[in-house]
């Protein structure tokens, strides 16, 4: 996939399955702002599969948020930086955010105003980001499980994992076939179990801060369980999740 261009602020997701002692490693070596150039943001995180009940933690594989100033940083980054070369066997995408709701403050997010996907315009990938509140710790992960089993059994959703770095930070990657099918999920009548979750939150919400980023994918690269999903999802069906 070609790079996108006059774009300011890009976003990157990076999963690998590298072992249980170099998920450590990972955990306590993110990268930080003004030590790695063009960074604005980092976080590694444990993984797990999205289904019913509890995340399944999947022990041997790591995943790196970031956000860059721009497609020069991230290239820089997986040429040069330690961290990009322990998860070099793995597989990252980059994304073009386009809509967020909530907020992040440690990522300020930056979006064009003039920009919005259509539904013919391919995959659309989604980022949530939590900073969870301790005390609702428990109805959130009775919400997140309602939710997550209807997301698992949704034909299109194309690939998707759960995030975690305890104690508080949580999250989620997924990638759907449309923007049509992923509104379906989060916002339809037939599916509730997103909307009764999202009203939940915010009554009383889970988190201090969460954030919801709906992203163009774009410039892809490398397998994660024998597949690419990005690109696979332009000339097949519904492939399997992520994790798991």
């Amino acid at each position: 996939m070609e790079q996108a261009t006059g774009v300011t602020m890009i976003v990157s997701v990076h999963i690998a399955d590298i072992g249980v002692r170099s998920v450590r490693t990972v955990l306590s070596q993110c990268p930080r702002h003004g030590a790695t150039p063009g960074l604005r943001y980092a976080e590694t995180t444990l993984t797990g599969a999205i289904a019913s009940g509890l995340p399944k933690l999947h022990p041997g594989r790591a995943a790196l948020i970031a956000s860059w100033e721009d497609d020069v940083a991230l290239d820089r980054f997986l040429a040069e930086d330690p961290l990009a070369r322990r998860m070099s066997g793995g597989w990252h995408v980059r994304l073009r955010p386009v809509r967020i709701s909530g907020a992040w403050s440690p990522m300020p997010v930056e979006t064009d105003p003039g920009t919005a996907m259509a539904d013919e315009d391919g995959p659309v990938a989604v980022l949530t980001l939590g900073k969870l509140r301790l005390r609702r710790a428990v109805p959130f992960l009775r919400a997140n499980s309602s939710a997550s089993s209807r997301a698992a059994a949704d034909p299109a959703l194309l690939a998707s994992t759960a995030l975690a770095r305890p104690p508080r930070f949580v999250g989620t990657f997924s990638i759907w076939q449309s923007v049509s099918a992923m509104s379906r999920y989060a916002y339809g009548s037939a599916q509730p179990q997103h909307k009764a979750a999202v009203q939940e939150h915010r009554a009383a919400p889970f988190h201090h801060e969460a954030a919801f980023l709906r992203c163009h994918p774009y410039g892809a690269q490398g397998t994660l369980d024998g597949a690419e999903p990005i690109t696979t999802a332009a000339a097949a069906p519904p492939r399997p999740k992520l994790a798991g």
